[in-house]
């Protein structure tokens, strides 16, 4: 793999924003946006680059099924995840609707519903891993095959993604039953307790919510944790496996990734745990409010660009978060410079 962005252009990058029209600083969150766009192209280049690209950006919505459902943890029964892949297909979720506001394209991908969906659509790719994971509170999610399966698909979606054009990526997930499953994943891979790391996910009850802590308290007590790929074995999902390959190949082929919610998050943090330097690629779109996401960018060291009180997941948060990428390119490739404008400070 590759070594740490490199930071040779950095001082050359920062004047070029310095030396905008306004004062050092003025557009906040913006301008480490546009700093951190411009290392990563001029890493891809091998020199500084002046202008910033933004191209045929791209969200997939990585879909499957949880055994863990099974026990009542959702508001929703596993069948609603095929549902709502259809919806995707027809055009009619959240995230089709702000992926057409902001000109996104759109892909997704089956790792392993239930069943299948009967669709020739050119948006469906089918990498099915089986038909949803195991009920990981008695039984290991998967074998180590299909997690070998999951994180090698995931980075070839990316890498044909990228072969296609696309420099932005954005990632969403759809699966009743995934918040179990990263919330395991996040009390495996951290010191955050179970009680902190389960949230309500899709909107459960104090009983739902009790029973959904005491299953993941059992299934993390079967293993042990200090193995990011063992913890995933365990105790993940095939669109959560999928993502955490996403985002190795988005680093190795040096492309950023906007980072959606709290499940899109624990598979950042788990590519970050496989190779830290992951998160140099990494923009973060929104804090949600499912309650550990805090904590996850905070363990990440992330700076949210929004909090909308969001909590669907889809990706929705990383695409009505791209606009500010969009902006933070515009400013960096287009904003007169004191000397050209001819402003004397």
């Amino acid at each position: 793999m590759e070594t740490m962005l490199d930071t040779q252009f950095d001082v050359q990058i920062q004047n070029h924003i310095d030396q905008k029209t306004k004062p050092m600083g003025a557009l906040g969150q913006l301008e480490t946006i546009a700093a951190q766009l411009a290392r990563i192209q001029s890493q891809a280049s091998g020199s500084f680059s002046t202008t910033i690209d933004i191209s045929s950006p791209q969200v997939i919505v990585f879909s499957a099924d949880h055994g863990i459902s099974e026990q009542g943890v959702s508001i929703a029964p596993s069948a609603v995840t095929q549902q709502m892949v259809l919806n995707f297909l027809a055009g009619g979720a959240a995230i089709n609707c702000f992926c057409r506001a902001n000109n996104i394209d759109f892909q997704v991908v089956d790792c392993g519903m239930v069943a299948a969906v009967e669709s020739d659509s050119d948006q469906l790719i089918l990498s099915r891993l089986g038909e949803g994971t195991k009920d990981f509170s008695a039984y290991p999610a998967m074998t180590a095959t299909q997690l070998e399966q999951g994180l090698s698909a995931g980075s070839e979606i990316v890498s044909q993604a990228i072969k296609n054009g696309t420099n932005v990526l954005m990632f969403g997930e759809m699966g009743i039953g995934n918040t179990s499953s990263a919330s395991a994943i996040l009390s495996a891979l951290t010191p955050l307790a179970i009680e902190q790391s389960v949230g309500r996910g899709t909107g459960i009850d104090q009983q739902q919510l009790a029973k959904k802590q005491d299953l993941i308290a059992t299934a993390l007590n079967r293993f042990d944790r200090r193995d990011v790929k063992t913890v995933l074995q365990q105790v993940g999902g095939f669109e959560i496996v999928h993502m955490v390959g996403a985002f190795l190949a988005a680093y190795e082929q040096k492309t950023p990734v906007l980072v959606d919610g709290f499940i899109v998050s624990i598979a950042a943090l788990a590519a970050c745990q496989i190779e830290p330097n992951v998160r140099d690629y990494l923009i973060f779109a929104h804090v949600s409010n499912e309650g550990a996401h805090r904590f996850v960018l905070e363990t990440l060291n992330a700076t949210p660009l929004l909090d909308l009180s969001l909590r669907l997941g889809e990706g929705t948060g990383a695409a009505l978060a791209f606009p500010l990428l969009k902006s933070a390119a515009e400013f960096y490739n287009s904003m007169a410079s004191f000397e050209s404008a001819g402003v004397t400070v």
